[in-house]
Order: C-alpha cells, then sequence, then structure tokens
C-alpha cells in the first residue's frame, strides 16, 4: 500500500529486454535521485509513476526492477528512459497523508489542459468511460502516483473530464510538471470507492 505521496523524483536510466518475443517485459534501471534505499530490500515494493514494482536488485543510490508485457500494456511512462514520481510502500508507523493507494493502475487519461492559474496550475484529465462511477466531486484520484482532490467532473459520451487544482509545491516535487497536452497519464481510483461499487452491484442481483 502506498498514500500518493511522492517521496522523490527519480529517474529511468535504462529500459533492457527481458527476452526476444514479442511479450517479453523489460527490466529498468532506476536512479532513486532522493529516495533512501538504506531500509529497502530484495523483493520490496516501490511505486513508479503510481504503478507497484518489486525492487529485483539495487546498489546505494540505484535499483532494478522487472515489468511484465501486461503491465507495459496497462500503464504509460515506463518503457522509456526518463524521470518517474518514486514513493516505498507503507509502514504500519507512517502518516498517512494523501489516501489509500493499492499501486495497481486502473486505466489511462488523456490530458486535456495544463495551465497556469494564478500561483497554481489547473490540469484537466480525460478517464474512460468505465472509470467515471468511481469519480465523484472532493474526491481522491491518483495521477501518476500522485493523491489528488478532484475539484469538477463532467461527465460525456467520450469519458470523463475531471480538473484538478495543482499547488506549487506540487508541482516543484512531481513529475507532473512534465505534462502535456495530449500526453497519456497513470489513473487509479480510490480504494474505498472500488469496494462501495462491488457492494452495491451484489446488492442488486
Amino acid at each position: 500500500m502506498f498514500t500518493g505521496i511522492v517521496a522523490a523524483v527519480g529517474k529511468i536510466t535504462s529500459v533492457n529486454p527481458l527476452g526476444a518475443s514479442a511479450d517479453a517485459g523489460v527490466q529498468l534501471a532506476i536512479d532513486a535521485g532522493g529516495l533512501p534505499l538504506e531500509d529497502v530490500a530484495l523483493g520490496d515494493s516501490i511505486s513508479l509513476n503510481g504503478a507497484c514494482m518489486t525492487v529485483v536488485s539495487k546498489t546505494a543510490g540505484s535499483f532494478t526492477v522487472d515489468v511484465s508485457r501486461e503491465s507495459l500494456d496497462c500503464t504509460t511512462g515506463l518503457d522509456a528512459p526518463g524521470p518517474v514520481n518514486l514513493e516505498k510502500a507503507l509502514t504500519l508507523a507512517e502518516r498517512l497523508g494523501g489516501h489509500l493507494v493499492s499501486g495497481h493502475v486502473d486505466g489511462l487519461g488523456i490530458v486535456q489542459k495544463f495551465e497556469p492559474v494564478g500561483e497554481s496550475w489547473e490540469l484537466i484529465v480525460l478517464a474512460p468511460r468505465e472509470l467515471a462511477k468511481y469519480l465523484a466531486y472532493k474526491g481522491s484520484v491518483v495521477v501518476n502516483g500522485v493523491s489528488l482532490t478532484v475539484n469538477s467532473i463532467d461527465d460525456a459520451a467520450d469519458g470523463c473530464r475531471f480538473s484538478i487544482n495543482l499547488i506549487p509545491h506540487t508541482i516543484e516535487v512531481t513529475t507532473l510538471r512534465y505534462l502535456t497536452v495530449g500526453g497519456k497519464v497513470n489513473l487509479e481510483i480510490d480504494l474505498i470507492a472500488r469496494y462501495v461499487e462491488r457492494m452495491l452491484s451484489i446488492s442488486k442481483s
């Protein structure tokens, strides 16, 4: 489990195929940036842009993870070198600064607007229609591993547009500052909303 509070911005430094077949995954080498790795053991989980990955090797300032083809097909930003948001898995002694995050990407959104408004930035993302029922005004959503609050929602034929206000601190300490209109983002809906929807669907059947 994670909180969606980014601990550091790291960098994918290399992407190496794990096999020659079309369905082979890749191994990512990651510079951990400012993320301390002293307490990270092999087999521990680290969130990369919102996707939970397992550490398979490490040095003092870097680590590697194996990413399956299925994970590559369901995410964005994990198939090429570049910056990534990093967060280590929760311990029971830590503050829950964001919200409960599983690190399982539910879908890909498309950035439709990203521009400054006063001292902050407005981000509008188009989410897939199947995720619309999980998005609510003032509810929580994870974008590229960052826990954020939904400011508005607009259901449409092609999906659900939701807006977010990004404060300067969030822009400064995450990779969200690199977003571009038309680009894709990893989305994870609120864990509680997922279970509520399941309970309601069972009660109606």
